[in-house]
C-alpha cells in the first residue's frame, strides 16, 4: 500500500531565515561607528559556531534544560570580550536578541503558503519555543504548528526530537517529510523512516561560506529553494 505524504516539518536557522545576514546587519546597527574596524562576518560566524559546538555537547535532560538563548548568550559575552567589544548593557540585549530577529529567505513565505495548501507545515526546531515563535512572527511564516528540541528535552539529531515530532502529529515517519538545509538533521530523521528533503542555502555562512549545497541520491527530494520544493511535491 503506497503512504501518502502528510506532513512536512522545517529547520529554522538557516533553513527557513537568514541567520548570517540577519544577525550581521544588526551587530553593525547596535555596534555604531565605534566599531566600523570589527569583522562582522567572522565575528556572526563564530558566534553561530559556539552554538553547534555547545549543542553537540550537550546530554539530554529535561530538569536541567539549557536553553538556546542561554547558549547565544554566554557565547556572545565571550566573544565581545576576544573581539575588545564594550556594549552598554541595552546594546548588549539587543544584540542578544539578534538572532530571534531573523529575516526569511526571499522564496519561503510564498514556499509555505503554497505547500501548506497540500500539507501540514511545521517547525523543528533545536531554537526554543519562545524563540521559535519570535522568529516565526517577525519573519511572517505560516506555520500550522511549532515543535521545537525544548519539548522533547533533547537536541537534534537525537531521535527523541523527531520521534517527538511525529507523536504529536500522530503520524507516522513514512507521512513525515523532514526539510533542512543541514544534512545531518535530514539524515536523523531518514534513519527513523522519515521521507526527507535537502534545501541548498548557499549563502547560509555569506557570499565566501563555506556550504554544502551538493545534491545526494539518498534525499527523497533536492531542492534549490521552498518554490522548487513545492513544484517537485505539486503544490
Amino acid at each position: 500500500m503506497r503512504i501518502v505524504l502528510r506532513a512536512l516539518l522545517f529547520d529554522v536557522q538557516g533553513t527557513a531565515t537568514d541567520f548570517h545576514s540577519t544577525v550581521c546587519a544588526e551587530a553593525r546597527r547596535i555596534g555604531g561607528t565605534r566599531y566600523r574596524h570589527i569583522d562582522w562576518p567572522g565575528f556572526v560566524d563564530h558566534w553561530r559556531a559556539e552554538y553547534f559546538a555547545t549543542l553537540r555537547k550537550a546530554e539530554p535532560d529535561r530538569d536541567n534544560w539549557v536553553t538556546v538563548h542561554s547558549v547565544y548568550a554566554d557565547a556572545l559575552d565571550g566573544l565581545l570580550g576576544d573581539y575588545g567589544i564594550d556594549l552598554s548593557p541595552d546594546e548588549r540585549a539587543d544584540l542578544t536578541l539578534a538572532w530571534q530577529r531573523l529575516e526569511p529567505w526571499p522564496d519561503v513565505v510564498a514556499g509555505l503558503a503554497r505547500l501548506a495548501s497540500k500539507f501540514t507545515i511545521a517547525t523543528l526546531s533545536n531554537a526554543d519555543v519562545a524563540a521559535v515563535v519570535n522568529i516565526s512572527k517577525h519573519a511572517a511564516l505560516p506555520w500550522d504548528a511549532v515543535f521545537t528540541a525544548e519539548m522533547a528535552g533533547a537536541f537534534k539529531p537525537d531521535p527523541t526530537v523527531y520521534r517527538m515530532a511525529a507523536r504529536y502529529l500522530g503520524l507516522a515517519p513514512a507521512e513525515i517529510m523532514m526539510v533542512a538545509s543541514h544534512k545531518y538533521d535530514i539524515q536523523a530523521a531518514g534513519a527513523l523512516g522519515f521521507r526527507t528533503a535537502f534545501v541548498a542555502r548557499p549563502l547560509e555562512f555569506g557570499v565566501d561560506g563555506d556550504v554544502d549545497v551538493s545534491f545526494d541520491d539518498d534525499f527523497d527530494i533536492n531542492a534549490t529553494d521552498f518554490l522548487d520544493l513545492a513544484d517537485q511535491l505539486g503544490c
